[in-house]
C-alpha cells in the first residue's frame, strides 16, 4: 500500500467515525478530517495594529477560541422564524461587536491561561466597539462582492477608548443591546458550563481570546480585524 492508498483509507475511516458520532448524537461535524480548510469547522484569527501618538505603530496576530454558546447562537439564528411572531429564539444580532477586557485578577501579563470553548463572558471588560466594517474574503485574502466562507470583521478603539493592559476580548452578539452601553453578561465568565441555561436576552460571547499584554496609552488607537472561517 502506497502513501496515496495509505491516506485516503485513513480519511475514509476518520469520516465514517464521524458519521457515526452524528447519526449518535455526538455530533464534531468533521473537525477530526485532516484537510487544509478544516471542512466543516469554524476558526479564527485575529490581527492588531496599535498606533501610539509617536506615530510608532506595533502589530500582532493571535488565534482565537470559538465558544460552546457560538453553537447555541448558530443555532437560534438557523432555526428562523417559526410559528407565530415574535419568536424570541431569533436572536437579535449575529455578531455585534468586539469586547476588550484586561483578565483576571492575577493573571501574568505575559502568558495569561489558554481561552476555553467554555467561556461565556470577559472577566473584566473595560470597553466594547460595534463592528465597524464586514467583508466576504478570496482564498487569497482579497475582499470580495460575493458570499465566501471567509469573513473579516474591523473595530477600532480611539485615543480614549479601552485604555489599558488588554489580555483578553472577545466578539459579542445574540441579544446583546445595540447601543452597547448595556451590558447583560452570562455570569461567571468560565464556571461549570450549563447547556441548559436559557441565553436569550443576554450577550452572547461568540469567540474569545486570551493573549499577552497589549499594554495601550491614551492617546493611541487600536485597530483589529478578526477573521472568521466556516
Amino acid at each position: 500500500m502506497n502513501w496515496r492508498t495509505s491516506l485516503f483509507v485513513e480519511l475514509g475511516i476518520m469520516i465514517q467515525k464521524d458519521i457515526y458520532k452524528f447519526q449518535n448524537g455526538d455530533v464534531d461535524f468533521g473537525l477530526s478530517i485532516p484537510t487544509e480548510d478544516h471542512l466543516f469547522g469554524y476558526k479564527g484569527h485575529i490581527y492588531y495594529n496599535l498606533q501610539l501618538d509617536t506615530g510608532k505603530v506595533i502589530s500582532g496576530d493571535f488565534p482565537n477560541t470559538v465558544t460552546l454558546d457560538a453553537g447555541i447562537l448558530l443555532a437560534r439564528i438557523m432555526k428562523g422564524p417559526a410559528g407565530i411572531l415574535p419568536n424570541t429564539m431569533v436572536p437579535s444580532f449575529s455578531i455585534l461587536g468586539l469586547a476588550v477586557g484586561t483578565g483576571d485578577m492575577g493573571w501574568n501579563g505575559n502568558v495569561p491561561p489558554p481561552a476555553t470553548n467554555t467561556q461565556r463572558s470577559l472577566y473584566n471588560e473595560i470597553a466594547r466597539k460595534a463592528i465597524l466594517t464586514s467583508s466576504f474574503i478570496n482564498s487569497t485574502g482579497s475582499m470580495v462582492g460575493y458570499p465566501t466562507r471567509v469573513i473579516d470583521l474591523t473595530t477600532t478603539f480611539g485615543p480614549s477608548e479601552a485604555v489599558g493592559p488588554l489580555k483578553e476580548m472577545g466578539l459579542i452578539g445574540g441579544d446583546s443591546n445595540s447601543s452597547l452601553s448595556i451590558k447583560n453578561p452570562i455570569l461567571p465568565p468560565n464556571g461549570v458550563y450549563d447547556s441548559t441555561l436559557d441565553t436569550t436576552g443576554k450577550d452572547c460571547l461568540v469567540n474569545y481570546s486570551t493573549f499577552p499584554v497589549i499594554n495601550k496609552p491614551a492617546g493611541s488607537t487600536l485597530s483589529f480585524t478578526w477573521r472568521l472561517t466556516f
